[in-house]
């Protein structure tokens, strides 16, 4: 069963801090794949800048040696033509492999690798152009690129048309020597005006692109700063909610351990640690002490069950709270037996407060179940004035009180003045006792 009990255990703490950095993982992880998606476009944006350059200078070198070779005849001249040729129409080809439906990317890796574009720099190429073509700046650049096909044609079309003119030797007439070369002029200044707005569409598109993913990447970063004020704030209300709350509980094995369950008054425990703390001098000025037995307490329990009886004990409690001093306790000591410390109380007002609450419980009637219950009460006195009084000789002394006050037939206060054989009657008990004759 232990074993059991501790992967368990270790498996709640795991979840419990995953739960509690999930969120910092979920915005790192977003920043991380935002800045891997910023890299990824500008890299292939990149990859475009540079193809174009190759593109612009590959078709510039075709015109360049298809005009030597119309003046030379030198067949290595057309070889490089040809050559240089064969980039931009690599390009070309992948271009109309990604357009077609469904996009041929073999086609077009093979376009871009004979275009002269780096392997490594041919995923971007395809990637970008196939998720973002439709994007204003791309768009417009893949107008501007699409522009040079006829162009490029003629010059595939110019070059052959020379060759052949070539085959019977130099071409002897000026007129469409010049022609020629005036159209292969032409076609590289069509092709250099296309390449370069090109050129200009992607580096604003690049800027504009840097931007935005600055822009991304800021507000990201942000956001997880933010979280973090905001989960740290939060841990920081939790810690203080818990201490609060493990404060109120401290509070709580505190108040029960030193208050009755029932009525919420001082225990037992709780009396005596006072009346040890006023005997050793924590108060001053003369020291009393009231214990006080119910006599009829039994009956509405047995008649009646626990829970009148528990309800009886809460209603007397209440009872013998009414007037008190702050600085008074009033304690369950058990049962039905309660007690009173009074410090700075002169023996007489002690016998006074002792007379008033005898007389209250007598005119007190409990009910329970349409049945009424007088209830009295034995009350045993005593009153300290030397401080070298123990804390037994001191509860001794209010419990043979309390006892003899049984003994005496129930319902009276007795006193115990540190003399056993001397009863103490306060006048206003004698005024009772003779008012009933």
């Amino acid at each position: 069963m232990f074993r059991r009990t501790a992967p368990s255990t270790k498996g709640r703490n795991f979840l419990h801090v995953i739960k509690l950095v999930s969120p910092f993982i979920a915005v790192v992880v977003l920043q991380a794949a935002i800045a891997g998606f910023s890299l990824e476009v500008m890299s292939s944006v990149r990859a475009y800048v540079a193809g174009e350059a190759m593109w612009s200078r590959s078709q510039k070198n075709a015109v360049y040696f298809l005009n030597l070779y119309l003046r030379s005849g030198e067949a290595g001249q057309f070889a490089q033509y040809q050559t240089s040729l064969a980039v931009p129409i690599g390009d070309e080809f992948a271009r109309w492999a990604l357009e077609r439906e469904p996009v041929d990317v073999e086609a077009a890796r093979i376009g871009f690798l004979q275009g002269g574009n780096h392997p490594d720099d041919v995923p971007g190429l395809i990637w970008l152009f196939r998720y973002f073509s439709q994007v204003s700046f791309l768009q417009e650049a893949i107008r501007e690129w699409a522009a040079t096909d006829p162009m490029l044609l003629e010059l595939s079309v110019f070059g052959e048309v020379i060759r052949s003119e070539l085959k019977n030797g130099p071409i002897a007439d000026g007129g469409r020597l010049n022609f020629l070369s005036s159209r292969l002029s032409d076609l590289n200044s069509q092709f250099t005006g296309h390449a370069n707005r090109f050129s200009t569409v992607l580096g604003e598109g690049s800027r504009a692109i840097k931007l935005v993913l600055t822009g991304v990447n800021i507000a990201t970063a942000a956001t997880l700063i933010l979280l973090l004020i905001w989960h740290t704030r939060r841990l920081v209300l939790q810690r203080q909610a818990f201490e609060d709350a493990l404060h109120a509980e401290k509070e709580r094995l505190a108040f029960q351990a030193s208050h009755d369950w029932l009525t919420g008054l001082a225990n037992r425990r709780a009396f005596e640690a006072r009346l040890q703390s006023e005997l050793d001098g924590a108060g001053k000025g003369p020291l009393s002490l009231i214990l006080l037995d119910l006599d009829q307490f039994k009956s509405v329990n047995d008649s009646c069950g626990h829970l009148a009886g528990d309800r009886l004990l809460c209603q007397i409690s209440r009872l013998l709270q009414q007037d008190r001093r702050p600085h008074d306790l009033v304690a369950r000591l058990g049962g039905d037996e309660f007690g009173l410390i009074l410090p700075q109380c002169a023996p007489y007002d002690a016998l006074d407060i002792a007379e008033r609450l005898r007389r209250s419980l007598e005119l007190f009637n409990f009910a329970w179940d349409d049945r009424c219950f007088a209830i009295t009460a034995s009350i045993g006195v005593t009153c300290i004035a030397d401080r070298n009084t123990t804390l037994e000789e001191a509860m001794r002394r209010a419990d043979a009180a309390c006892y003899r006050a049984k003994e005496k037939g129930r319902n009276r206060v007795q006193v115990d003045n540190g003399r056993p054989d001397v009863v103490v009657v306060p006048s206003r008990q004698r005024e009772i006792i003779a008012a009933r004759g």
